[in-house]
């Protein structure tokens, strides 16, 4: 059995390795676009802070880890999935055939449409090649300006920080973090940026990018906003959000939707070719529709589900993860589930603006099915225990509702209950 994996990040180096256990015998190939070792984004901020040196981002440390397990790896970029044929073509016009396919593409940034997006000085921050040309850029006092407030701009955000970097960040939504919080904890976590330095402009667009013709050195950037405001800058992030990364899969005859739709078992309406992480959209029962979870922990089960199909030992996967744990300049954020509630539902929110905590949780019936939280580290276990248990609280939701610190007290008892329950049917 030959198996072709495109993508060698997370979710594409578990895979391989999961087949490598399960099928000894079978042929396997890891495809990668970059002419680096396999790597974790996640690890650059890391990098840009100084924490790691490029090593660190490696997901493998051992050299011949690769080898050693008799998983090929290959560099080009897939131009094309014959799904009748069972090949993949490569840019390079080079063909792969297969017998099982995982695309595991991940996302991709998106670009805005900004006159002067491709200036020199401009750049996103997803590669690591993108990391070296930023390190050479945010030197001390660097004047930045940082497109973008979201999930992945906020990690940017605090490795520039540390770089000691003159700061602003612009946000099109009404408060940061937009598609993970709700105006309450947005709002608190652009007034603690603010506290710690950084600039934040939300609501507000970038209108353009201009040259500085008054720079000595002709390389200097003017960042035109909405507002009418001009910043200067020595560099510009690119951090307006990302996309699954499946335009190449155009007249494949695979489906997609926002992402590549997938089954219980990761597996396409192609038989024998599968999807994992942030370019799969997969059903959550939570939610009851399709969602692509872009993190990395998901992308780590659905790898790890995908691959035992392909290996040909059945497992499947009936929840999407969705869970964030943002920390922004020191402050811990977090969101799980429906954060942003249901119709009908019923919410309760707590807020202490002097000390920066914020808690909201989100009910349907009497389920808590998504929350945010800030400074609340102590019950982010509970809070995940609780959404993705969809535990019966009963009468403990109204408790909750008048005391939502009580999440300890509910969990214990609920769960418990709960767990007694499944047990005597």
């Amino acid at each position: 059995m030959k198996h072709v994996i495109i993508g060698n990040g997370p979710a594409g180096v578990i895979a391989a390795e999961t087949i490598r256990k399960n099928a000894p015998a079978d042929e396997i190939i890891l495809i990668g676009d970059e002419s680096e070792p396999c790597y974790s984004r996640m690890a650059i901020p890391y990098l840009l802070i100084g924490n790691i040196q490029e090593p660190g981002t490696y997901l493998r440390k051992e050299r011949d880890h690769f080898v050693r397990l008799r998983i090929e790896q290959k560099t080009g970029r897939v131009w094309s999935i014959d799904a009748a044929a069972r090949t993949v073509k490569l840019q390079d016009g080079s063909s792969l055939a297969f017998d099982k396919l995982l695309i595991a593409t991940g996302s991709v940034p998106v670009k805005p449409p900004i006159p002067g997006i491709d200036s020199a000085g401009v750049h996103s921050c997803w590669t690591l090649e993108d990391a070296r040309r930023i390190m050479a850029l945010a030197q001390p006092q660097a004047r930045v300006v940082q497109m973008g407030a979201g999930f992945i701009g906020c990690i940017i955000m605090e490795a520039l920080a540390a770089r000691g970097v003159d700061l602003t960040v612009i946000e099109m939504g009404d408060r940061m973090v937009p598609r993970m919080m709700g105006e309450g904890a947005g709002t608190m976590i652009k007034q603690w940026c603010e506290k710690k330095g950084v600039r934040v402009y939300t609501s507000t667009r970038v209108e353009a990018i201009d040259i500085d013709p008054q720079a000595a050195t002709g390389a200097s950037l003017r960042v035109r906003l909405s507002n009418g405001e001009t910043l200067p800058a020595d560099l510009v992030i690119s951090a307006t959000g990302v996309k699954p990364n499946i335009e190449f899969l155009k007249d494949s005859g695979i489906l997609c939707g926002q992402g590549i739709l997938v089954d219980a078992s990761m597996q396409t309406n192609i038989p024998g070719i599968y999807a994992a992480g942030d370019c799969a959209e997969a059903f959550d029962a939570a939610t009851g529709k399709t969602v692509v979870s872009a993190i990395q922990p998901n992308a780590a089960d659905q790898a790890t589900c995908a691959a035992m199909n392909m290996a040909g030992r059945h497992r499947q996967q009936r929840d999407v993860t969705q869970i964030n744990v943002l920390d922004t300049l020191g402050l811990i954020s977090t969101s799980f589930g429906r954060w942003d509630g249901v119709p009908n539902g019923q919410r309760v929110e707590l807020t202490d603006q002097e000390n920066f905590r914020y808690l909201r949780l989100e009910f349907d019936g009497d389920r808590l099915i998504g929350s945010n939280s800030i400074g609340h580290s102590d019950h982010v276990g509970v809070l995940r225990g609780l959404i993705q248990q969809r535990v019966r609280l009963g009468k403990w939701k109204e408790k909750l509702i008048d005391d939502p610190t009580r999440l300890m007290e509910a969990y214990v008892a609920c769960s418990q209950r709960q767990h007694a329950w499944q047990a005597v049917k």
